[in-house]
């Protein structure tokens, strides 16, 4: 006798708990199909032989018990178990019912990845500087163009850059490492004036303004260096008119294990292309860091960092909402400068070895004892 299967109700298919079986041929069940649990074998068989109204014929009239095995042997008995189990012809989809299917689901995606292109998503909450934030940034940005201008006016003091191109010529080698060193009191003395007017560094001992000036100003004139540095030339200018490659800072004197690093570091702020204000805000953040030697006043100098800090984040997240990194990698560029600092130690040491004599001010703000 036949026996016929309680029909499922419709519904989303219950879960499947990892153990259940084929219903026709016992084999392990991969969801439900046709309105029975089976596996994909029985599925598809099932699937062609109604679309394609197969009649099959078995040697064993009829007989044959379906397994795994014998569902291979025996097409007609097979198929006769999957009626019995309860499969149902009128829930196998044709041909083109599958293709129009396959077809509605594609436009359905289609159309959810056009809504979300389409829709915009909410904006995060935009950052935003406070009152006194934006008066710090704008009191910086007019201090240091002030301090340049001033410098700027004292440019025609600086000794000539010698047209001579004759390398073994002392007296041209000379000019040329006097109008390095000029150029380089003129910064020394931009950083200075800067740095005083500062909030709050006035504030510290005179030990600790020392300590402070005589560690950052290097790198600050490094962090110069970089905003004046021209990618299309590869080359730095200082006051508008002064530009220099690789070997002009050679002839003046230089290694090529300090002005290859000064490069390098110049190229990746410029790949940076940050701002008159993030540059001011970088240079005040790096003279107040509490880390430098000497220092007494550790947790003056890091209050007075600290809105600096602040602002810069702030800025970033206004001037770059979609670039979470950028702070980051800016306050990264402030480690960098503890390296190349490093290799500036090494390059004045080298100065003295040779025919190079420092100007007093630069010999006092780098600690070398002629």
């Amino acid at each position: 006798t036949i026996k016929h299967p309680v029909k499922r109700k419709k519904g989303p298919a219950p879960k499947m708990l990892g153990n259940e079986v084929c219903s026709v041929c016992g084999d392990k069940a991969s969801g439900f199909h046709y309105n029975v649990l089976s596996c994909e074998g029985c599925k598809g068989f099932f699937r062609r032989s109604v679309i394609k109204s197969a009649q099959y014929s078995c040697k064993n009239n009829g007989r044959c018990e379906m397994d795994m095995y014998m569902r291979r042997k025996c097409q007609q008995c097979r198929l006769r178990k999957c009626r019995e189990a309860g499969m149902l012809e009128q829930c196998v989809l044709s041909e083109e019912q599958i293709r129009l299917k396959k077809l509605k689901k594609q436009q359905e995606e289609e159309t959810a990845r056009t809504s979300a292109v389409m829709t915009p998503t909410p904006p995060p909450e935009m950052a935003t500087l406070d009152p006194q934030q934006q008066e710090m940034i704008e009191k910086l940005v007019a201090m240091q163009k002030q301090c340049n201008k001033r410098s700027f006016l004292d440019r025609p003091k600086v000794t000539p850059w010698p047209q001579s191109q004759d390398l073994q010529n002392r007296e041209v080698r000379q000019q040329r490492f006097a109008h390095f060193t000029e150029l380089a009191i003129m910064s020394v003395q931009e950083i200075v004036d800067f740095a005083k007017q500062l909030p709050g560094f006035l504030e510290l001992t005179r030990e600790d303004q020392i300590a402070l000036l005589k560690t950052s100003t290097i790198e600050i004139m490094l962090l110069e260096t970089s905003r004046r540095y021209n990618p299309t030339i590869d080359s730095i200018t200082f006051l508008k008119d002064f530009s220099y490659n690789k070997e002009d800072f050679a002839k003046a004197g230089l290694q090529f294990e300090f002005i290859n690093p000064i490069f390098e570091f110049s190229k990746g702020m410029n790949d940076l292309h940050l701002d008159e204000a993030e540059y001011a805000l970088l240079i005040a953040i790096n003279i107040f860091s509490a880390d430098r030697p000497n220092v007494q006043d550790h947790d003056l100098v890091e209050r007075l960092q600290q809105p600096y800090v602040d602002a810069l984040r702030s800025y970033i997240m206004i001037k770059r909402p979609n670039d979470h990194l950028m702070f980051p990698r800016m306050l990264m560029k402030l480690v960098s400068l503890r390296t190349l600092s490093s290799v500036h130690s090494e390059q004045v040491f080298a100065l003295r070895l040779q025919d190079k004599k420092l100007p007093p001010l630069l010999s006092e703000i780098w600690d070398v004892n002629e």
